[in-house]
């Protein structure tokens, strides 16, 4: 099994000027490299193979002697990365590769040569020497690659991809009872069909006034100063506490529903639909419904339990149980009452439940719209409330 373990790093000036021309030795190897095959593609009608670019690598390091200075196995990574990268655009639509940028994350890709000393603190990398290190925890296993990255705000970590010589638990059998349905909002970021409701913390809008105000300064200052690399790393900082804080709520959320629940089921989001809409995009976009579905998953893989995603057009929070279709139900209406049978529901509870319902009514009939058969629900309803 595959996991990965993030450290701190903790470079002197000499180390970091070292990772600095590494990362950037890694940016100008991957440019280079994409718009070699875009060209060759364009005037010759075919592209360039992972091997004929590892020669022409070659040759790039006999023309450009201060690519001798840095690491060669990260240089060779970035055209594997690349390589990936071109497989994902044709195989998988992901997307046509673009130019990395001097700005953001740099990162570097190490292979083997890593070594790292446990009592010592420190962490070992080829041409950059022992750096100082924070384990946060040990792991045991074989090291695969080490990733060392700088974020904007200036810090340095190593991310160490291990196998470890744990497998893959069996999955656990699926019932209903040991089931739950998530129901994934702005009021609240998830309510589950147990009636629990676990509140959106709104990371971002908690930052919102400090973050104006950086912006406002970072825009009066001078192009090239000092003073405005100084406030972009207080920007980057900002930004990056409230990743953080976005992350600890998900692994934790996630990591507690996988503990008290053999399956959770939760509903597939058009996120590039709904942050069109310009009232919420902001709300929308931070809330990383996409990274908690991501971690859901990866989690359940450990533990042998289960996930389902439902399609996202069913009609969650407006079909009762006794089969009736509330189709003149706004967004504004967080309760309502169903005519037929006089029931009473909480819109969001009753879309978790729904959700659940759907999700086994979907894999046991394998039908693709759950729900009353032959009604599809309306199109405003494709809009998360």
């Amino acid at each position: 099994m595959l996991k990965a373990y993030r450290y701190r790093l903790y470079p002197t000036e000499e180390q970091t000027a070292f990772l600095n021309r590494q990362f950037g030795s890694v940016r100008y190897v991957y440019n280079w490299a994409l718009a070699l095959a875009s060209t060759t593609y364009q005037t010759q009608g075919n592209g360039v193979t992972r091997f004929q670019l590892d020669k022409r690598l070659t040759a790039l390091k006999q023309e450009l002697p201060w690519l001798h200075e840095v690491a060669s196995q990260p240089l060779q990574q970035a055209l594997v990365h690349l390589d990936k990268a071109f497989t994902r655009f044709f195989r998988e639509k992901k997307g046509y590769p673009r130019f990395k940028s001097k700005r953001g994350t740099q990162s570097a890709t190490y292979p083997q040569g890593v070594k790292i000393h446990w009592e010592n603190g420190v962490l070992y990398l080829p041409k950059a020497g022992w750096i100082r290190a924070v384990f946060s925890r040990r792991f045991q296993g074989k090291v695969k690659t080490v990733t060392v990255s700088r974020v904007p705000s200036g810090k340095f970590f190593a991310s160490v991809l291990v196998e470890d010589e744990s497998q893959v638990p069996d999955a656990v059998p699926e019932t209903r009872e040991c089931a739950v349905g998530g129901d994934l909002g702005l009021h609240d970021f998830v309510v589950l069909s147990t009636g629990e409701k676990y509140g959106h913390p709104q990371w971002l809008e908690s930052e919102l006034y400090r973050l104006k105000i950086l912006q406002r300064r970072f825009a009066k200052t001078v192009k090239g100063s000092k003073n405005r690399a100084k406030i972009r790393r207080q920007i980057a900082r900002l930004h990056e506490q409230v990743a953080n804080r976005r992350q600890d709520f998900l692994h934790k959320l996630s990591t507690d529903l996988l503990r008290r629940f053999d399956t959770v089921c939760i509903e597939d989001l058009n996120v590039a639909g709904m942050v069109r809409n310009h009232t919420l995009a902001r709300r929308i976009a931070q809330s990383g419904w996409a990274e908690f579905r991501r971690q859901l998953e990866y989690k359940a893989q450990w533990h042998g339990k289960h996930v389902r995603v439902i399609g996202r057009f069913a009609p969650s929070s407006r079909l009762c149980v006794c089969g009736y279709y509330n189709h003149d139900l706004p967004l504004t209406d967080r309760q309502w009452d169903c005519p037929t049978c006089g029931r009473h529901h909480d819109r969001d509870v009753l879309a978790a439940n729904n959700i659940k319902r759907f999700a086994f009514v979907e894999h046991d009939t394998g039908r693709d719209t759950p729900g009353e058969p032959g009604e599809r629900p309306p199109v405003d309803e494709r809009r998360k409330p």
